[in-house]
């Protein structure tokens, strides 16, 4: 009867744009079950990703409203599924896999999670992210950009930083789970950044260290000088984080490294380009790139610009200034959409969902 529950709650999950694929060894559903209990997943095998109240919810999954009310308010402390008041009553609002709950564990999570983790991840071979539009974007070394191009807010991390009112920074999920299957790298673990455009936004939070301004533009600098990759949700307007990335750890971007899916990630409107005259091929740019795009065959450093991300990490490492960052050609690289519904309404055309069953 409770793996029926947990089976219930996956389709509901793999029916919403994020994704979440069956396997054949059924480890998604031993995964859902390490972190829903059977009634809360039953509650959210009924929800939908717009808001409801618990009494809307609960008539759904035939179970008194005041129950379902304190059932829902303890999943939603514990990250599993979105709360918001509206109107001076609590409503509650279906959480995707990735990007979502997944994140959300960091309190909860332990070995065996780790390790279900990674199984599921490597059974769908990161099935999540094998679409278009990808679910993270590539935001660009500031200082990589040359100051007479014109660079978009949405293409400058330090321009999301500023705007916001509230900063704070989280351990890296992905850093965290690898460490604990004895696999991942040395870079440091705290470094997602949050921000809110409202004051105080994570006083008391149990996963995000409140900061300032000036911390969060430390750790961005910090991040960059260390070689990880700026990454953030892949629309316009409402950015509300932004991951310092490996591609030993990082969901998202191991999706490109490891198994070479191009949509894993979208790529940022730039490419690094080479001055051939000014390169001593000192080959201090290839340990910073981590895509495999740089090469130096005879003596001049050479950009696979398929391979490209445009992070700009290799060009902050060059000490000849011989890298640098161009825009792509115009069309090259897709349009994010505008903002989060365009990129859900996008995404659930590309499934071929009916996305307004569940929303």
């Amino acid at each position: 009867m409770s793996e029926e529950i947990y089976r219930k709650l996956a389709q509901r999950l793999d029916a919403i744009p994020n994704g979440y694929p069956a396997t054949e060894s059924g480890v998604e559903l031993r995964l859902l079950e390490k972190m829903f209990t059977p009634q809360q997943a039953a509650l959210a095998a009924v929800m939908r990703l717009s808001r409801e109240t618990a009494a809307d919810i609960a008539e759904r999954a035939g179970l008194d409203p005041e129950e379902a009310q304190g059932v829902l308010k303890g999943m939603a402390r514990d990250g599993l599924i979105r709360s918001k008041r509206v109107d001076g009553e609590l409503t509650f609002g279906l959480m995707p896999f990735a990007v979502g709950f997944y994140e959300e564990q960091l309190p909860r999570k332990d070995e065996q999670y780790a390790a279900l983790v990674e199984q599921y991840f490597q059974e769908t071979q990161g099935g999540f992210v094998n679409l278009a539009p990808s679910v993270h974007r590539v935001v660009p070394v500031g200082e990589a950009v040359p100051f007479d191009l014109e660079i978009f807010p949405h293409e400058r991390a330090t321009e999301m930083v500023e705007n916001a009112k509230s900063w704070g920074v989280r351990d890296c999920i992905c850093r965290v789970q690898q460490r604990m299957i004895g696999q991942g790298c040395d870079h440091e673990v705290e470094s997602c950044l949050v921000f809110a455009p409202v004051e105080g936004a994570f006083e008391g939070s149990e996963i995000n260290r409140p900061i300032s301004k000036a911390e969060a533009l430390g750790i961005l600098h910090a991040t960059e000088e260390a070689g990880l990759v700026h990454t953030t949700a892949n629309h316009i307007k409402g950015h509300y984080y932004i991951c310092n990335c490996c591609t030993c750890c990082c969901g998202i971007l191991r999706g490109v490294a490891e198994f070479d899916i191009p949509t894993a990630v979208a790529r940022s409107d730039f490419r690094a380009v080479v001055d051939a005259e000014v390169c001593a091929a000192c080959e201090d740019c290839l340990e910073r790139c981590q895509f495999g795009a740089l090469s130096i065959p005879d003596d001049v450093c050479i950009v696979d610009e398929v391979r490209c991300v445009g992070c700009g990490v290799c060009v902050i490492e060059c000490s000849t200034g011989a890298l640098s960052m161009a825009r792509r050609p115009e069309g090259q690289i897709p349009a994010p959409p505008a903002d989060l519904k365009d990129w859900m309404l996008q995404w659930a055309e590309a499934r071929e969902l009916s996305i307004f069953e569940v929303l």
